[in-house]
């Protein structure tokens, strides 16, 4: 779907991924590729809130107003992480199979990144265009945000807290939410964007909203987050891990005691 303005989203968004190139290439680390992915999400949120001006503004503020809070907790969170030495287990799992050709294959890798930008993007754009007053479908989903990225900040915060303690080193974290999801921390990122689908209720095209929760579940459960995040836990952590995954969904929480 093609919106005016999304032409200079897409450019703004791939300029960003360019500049976080050369910053990788400076640097030697393809972290910074998250940061600026997060960052441009709610850059761009801001940026439909400009430009879809004939649209109600408590709705462009409310949308706007979520994705920007997803985005600036997660940006720093990630901003945190990139800053300490070494290179995500991910990414430089990709440097060595790359190889020789690896400097070429990240441009393309964070361009398409950029892309992913723009085209998520097009969800908050879907979700300010609904004429009329906020309505209880609106409260629902500034809600399911609500819970979204309290459940990832705390998430994050157990795991962040597990690993401070040397103690820890080489253990796998099953503390908080660990003990229930083995990524908690990507299940409530899946779970941010199903807010805009009942804040999009009543468009003509809401039921688009519904590509980003289904996008991002394959992203996150099969792509660069579970499936990669698992192949650098086993090479570090080994059988631990695997008993890990044999006790503890991978993705969405398990309810009741995570011992029953």
């Amino acid at each position: 779907m093609i919106l005016p303005g999304g032409t200079l989203i897409l450019a703004g968004a791939c300029l960003a991924m360019v500049w976080a190139w050369f910053q990788q290439r400076r640097r030697g680390e393809a972290d910074v590729v998250d940061v600026v992915w997060t960052a441009g999400l709610g850059g761009a949120a801001i940026a439909w809130a400009l430009l879809l001006d004939p649209f109600p503004a408590a709705r462009r503020i409310l949308v706007a107003g979520i994705a920007a809070a997803w985005s600036l907790r997660l940006s720093l969170h990630l901003l945190e992480r990139a800053r300490r030495p070494g290179e995500d287990g991910r990414y430089a799992a990709l440097r060595r199979r790359w190889g020789e050709a690896a400097s070429w294959k990240f441009l393309l890798f964070f361009l398409a990144q950029g892309v992913t930008v723009a085209a998520l993007s097009l969800h908050f754009a879907l979700a300010m265009m609904v004429e009329g007053g906020l309505r209880w479908v609106d409260a629902a989903g500034a809600l399911i945000a609500a819970v979204a990225i309290v459940g990832e900040a705390v998430a994050d915060r157990q795991l962040a807290a597990f690993r401070s303690d040397p103690a820890n080193d080489g253990r796998v974290c099953r503390v908080g939410l660990w003990g229930r999801s083995r990524h908690p921390n990507y299940f409530f990122e899946w779970l941010h964007w199903w807010s805009y689908v009942p804040i999009a209720w009543g468009s003509a095209h809401w039921a688009w909203t519904l590509v980003a929760p289904a996008v991002m579940y394959v992203l996150l459960r099969h792509g660069t987050g579970v499936a990669a995040t698992e192949a650098q836990a086993l090479r570090s952590r080994g059988e631990a891990y695997r008993r890990y995954q044999r006790e503890v969904p991978a993705f969405f929480p398990q309810l009741g005691s995570p011992d029953g």
